[in-house]
């Protein structure tokens, strides 16, 4: 017989977790269902983890730029600390526990296993049934995209979850994709003493950003050793047991080690949307504004296609508590989503890139200033930079690349979220001396 809860939640990545928690704290009966671990992957195997990683290649890297600054400074890189903490702090060596019971605290049922699609309000897992009377809010997430390269499969690659639970760094890496995940691991093993080679197919490295971050992060990487090219496709990769090999049109390239980060999927046919009259082929679930997918369905996450992002999910997730609970407030609104990139320099950006914004029939005004137009930044002698979009009389995108970028950038996503005249951020004060001055000689040249 089919088991019954008010709602039943499957997926519980950052989004699932507060949204199934919310709605048990507010009196409903709530089944969760997942099939890894409670929290997803950013708490065990992305954001978390991974800034861990981030900030310890961060203090390699300022140690070795004692010398310039302030003296002399031996720097002997340790792998094994970094891993240890990532395994003692950030994931409890990958254990849910905490988490499980900070969500069945609550009053939540969990159930583990994959939940599957099978009728309107309904979820099998395995051999139990479970009906929602409200409905099914589905969280699924994303796995790692791995591309149907020749040779590639049976192969010993990496995922970011293999990089992340490495407790070693490799002699040498090849790192396949220059999105985020790539950029983010490629300059964490490189400064472990890594020999890292990135390969990218686009033209620029993370290129949905602007232009000009992936100049940039190019110059800094082959700055530190990093061999980066671009436009270039993997037509067959082999291993011998020791080394990859990735064929690149006329050349070839070797490592140890063989990063795969080119990009995530939602596997929405596995999921079973088929059932509730949605495509299994789609690459995304579409929604409203309330997060609604269909009659007694609400999807949040990745899945939804507005962003992979952490806080997008949060931010979706309070949106469906909302229309399930009957309360009123405002509709999904991603005009001004933020995204950070944590590399060295930290690249933010918000809202549309100028390319997004003149293909949306835009007549954009742009300008861009060297980060070392802030008197901090000159002192710094820091590397990067601030480019504002503007449409008429506000901004409709930003970027900055610099120390702290994704913090400076917060300035920006309230200015774009709150469509603040330019004219206000050239008249306001800006605290002197701060990298995010920047942001006031940028507005001067719009």
């Amino acid at each position: 017989m089919a088991e019954e809860a008010d709602v039943v939640v499957v997926g519980l990545g950052p989004g699932g977790e507060n949204a199934a928690g919310l709605l048990a704290e507010a009196g409903l009966s709530v089944t969760a269902v997942e099939a890894g671990l409670v929290g997803g992957e950013c708490p065990y195997y992305g954001c978390v983890p991974t800034k861990m990683m981030v900030r310890a290649a961060d203090a390699l890297g300022e140690a070795r730029r004692v010398p310039h600054f302030a003296g002399r400074a031996e720097v002997t890189a340790d792998f094994g600390v970094a891993a240890k903490r990532v395994r003692e702090q950030a994931t409890d060596d990958w254990n849910d526990k905490v988490a499980a019971d900070r969500l069945t605290g609550k009053g939540v049922t969990l159930v583990r296993g994959y939940g599957v699609l099978t009728g309107p309000r309904e979820v099998t897992v395995g051999d139990r049934v479970i009906r929602g009377r409200k409905g099914v809010l589905v969280n699924p997430g994303t796995a790692p995209l791995v591309p149907p390269i020749d040779g590639l499969a049976g192969t010993p690659f990496w995922t970011n979850r293999d990089a992340v639970k490495a407790t070693e760094a490799p002699v040498s890496l090849i790192v396949l994709g220059g999105g985020a995940i790539g950029v983010e691991l490629a300059q964490v093993f490189a400064r472990f003493g890594t020999k890292v080679t990135v390969v990218e197919g686009s033209e620029r490295l993370v290129a949905p950003l602007e232009p000009e971050a992936g100049d940039l992060l190019r110059k800094v990487f082959e700055a530190e050793g990093i061999t980066v090219h671009t436009g270039a496709r993997a037509s067959r990769v082999g291993h011998d047991g020791a080394e990859f090999t990735l064929e690149l049109g006329g050349r070839t390239v070797r490592a140890e080690r063989l990063l795969v980060a080119t990009g995530r999927k939602t596997d929405l046919e596995r999921l079973g949307v088929a059932a509730v009259g949605l495509d299994p082929k789609a690459r995304s679930i579409p929604v409203d504004g309330r997060m609604r997918a269909g009659d007694g369905l609400w999807a949040i996450g990745d899945a939804t296609g507005k962003g992979a992002f952490t806080h997008v999910s949060m931010y979706q997730s309070a949106i469906a508590v909302r229309d399930i609970l009957g309360q009123d407030g405002p509709e999904a609104d991603y005009h001004a989503l933020p995204h950070v990139t944590f590399t060295d320099p930290e690249i933010g950006g918000v809202g549309l890139t100028e390319a997004r914004a003149r293909e949306a029939g835009i007549e954009v005004r742009t300008a861009t200033t060297d980060i070392g137009a802030s008197t901090r930044g000159w002192i710094h002698e820091a590397e990067g930079f601030v480019k504002l979009v503007a449409d008429g009389d506000h901004l409709v995108g930003a970027a900055v690349a610099g120390p702290y970028g994704g913090e400076i950038l917060g300035f920006l996503a309230l200015a774009v979220q709150a469509r603040v005249p330019v004219e206000t951020l050239k008249h306001m004060i800006y605290a002197y001396p701060t990298f995010h001055r920047a942001i006031e000689a940028t507005v001067a040249e719009l």
